[in-house]
């Protein structure tokens, strides 16, 4: 936490330059986001505890949109606050939406995209490594008591058994809450709580701000829920794009460091232009600027609440378990060969005997595989 409600510029400078640096080298969705900004903030420099991370990660889940962005955007309130919020959310989405936006072009203009398979090869179980690595020091944290272990357990399990993750988290915060209500009743009385084709420039600007302002207000959970919005509003709707071109646009935001909520910079450029790919990225994330400034209001009145501190813990539980069924899934895909499990493996080494920067894992990840690429 700040020593002062003014922060130094010290302290601005740091969060610019990290999530900068987050935002250039965050692959691999938002369980890698938040494992790597577990490795920084908490790991490296100490900013805040693994307690208090893992309170920001549950508050974060709790609101739409991007969660790993938010958890971004909370991360530098709690370092630097209002300006802090404002540097660390525009450095973590900035560069993502620069070189969507720059993929975007090329689309256009050519039609297709660069090859990325063999950057993703390598960087792939590096993710993993440090996705594990993250989640070993957070279960600690969050399966505190028998209650919440097996709460973590049983919301990797529903996850992993098709479970929306909206539920999933529902069924932890009201668990936790219900238990310690019974448990209270028994002293005292019962408290209850609820708790590729050109660009078509003929696309109104208002009306693209406003639409991507309406998903980024209202919508949880993966990039594959983001997916299912922009095909009923963009696709089916106003046929601005058709579902080849939404694909493409999904398949960039994933496969590119940062947010994958950038999916809306290059949707934007495809409707639009220029103009379209600001507008868009511009409404996707206002609102969780707003939604995290409200949010910083409220984290802390919560632990003070027994019944509230209750379902904060049952929420952080479900979602740590949510980081460790799409890591699982993650793995599937990323660990295909010995040259991946190798990476995997030494990757996971690096991390727990040195301080190594994950963004230099990132970076080596990535040269091994384009040079196996180039190799086969």
């Amino acid at each position: 936490m700040p020593d002062a409600d003014t922060p130094s510029a010290k302290r601005l400078g740091e969060l610019t330059r990290l999530f900068l640096r987050l935002g250039l080298t965050a692959f691999g969705g938002p369980a890698a986001h938040i494992a790597m900004m577990h490795d920084e903030v908490v790991r490296r420099r100490g900013w805040i505890s693994d307690e208090r991370f893992v309170d920001l990660i549950g508050a974060t889940n709790l609101i739409p949109g991007p969660n790993s962005t938010e958890l971004a955007i909370y991360l530098g309130w709690d370092r630097g606050r209002g300006r802090g919020l404002v540097i660390a959310g525009l450095c973590f989405i900035a560069p993502a939406a620069l070189i969507v936006g720059g993929l975007a072009w090329v689309y256009v203009t050519y039609g297709d995209t660069p090859a990325l398979e063999g950057v993703l090869y390598g960087i792939k179980p590096v993710v993993i490594a440090i996705v594990a690595h993250a989640l070993a020091t957070l279960i600690p944290t969050v399966a505190k008591t028998r209650l919440l272990a097996v709460l973590t357990a049983g919301a990797v399990a529903v996850y992993l058994l098709g479970l929306n993750e909206l539920i999933v988290l529902a069924i932890g915060g009201a668990t936790a809450a219900g238990v310690r209500g019974i448990r209270q009743m028994r002293a005292q009385r019962l408290s209850v709580w609820l708790p590729v084709a050109a660009v078509t420039t003929d696309v109104e600007l208002g009306r693209l701000f406003l639409t991507f302002l309406k998903i980024g207000a209202v919508l949880y959970g993966s990039g594959y829920v983001l997916l299912a919005f922009l095909q009923g509003e963009l696709v089916e709707r106003h046929g601005w794009i058709t579902s080849q071109q939404l694909l493409d646009a999904v398949s960039i935001g994933q496969v590119t460091p940062g947010p994958v909520f950038t999916t809306a910079t290059f949707v934007g450029f495809l409707t639009a232009g220029f103009w379209g790919a600001v507008v868009a990225t511009v409404g996707i994330f206002l609102p969780s600027f707003l939604f995290v400034a409200l949010l910083t209001r409220l984290v802390d009145r919560m632990r003070a609440s027994a019944t509230l501190s209750a379902v904060l813990d049952g929420v952080n539980a479900a979602a740590i378990g949510l980081m460790a069924g799409v890591s699982a899934q993650l793995a599937g895909d990323a660990l295909v060969d010995p040259l991946t499990v190798t990476l995997a493996g030494a990757a996971g080494v690096a991390l727990w005997r040195t301080r190594l920067n994950s963004a230099w894992l990132i970076a080596g990840g990535a040269a091994v595989g384009v040079i196996h690429t180039m190799a086969v």
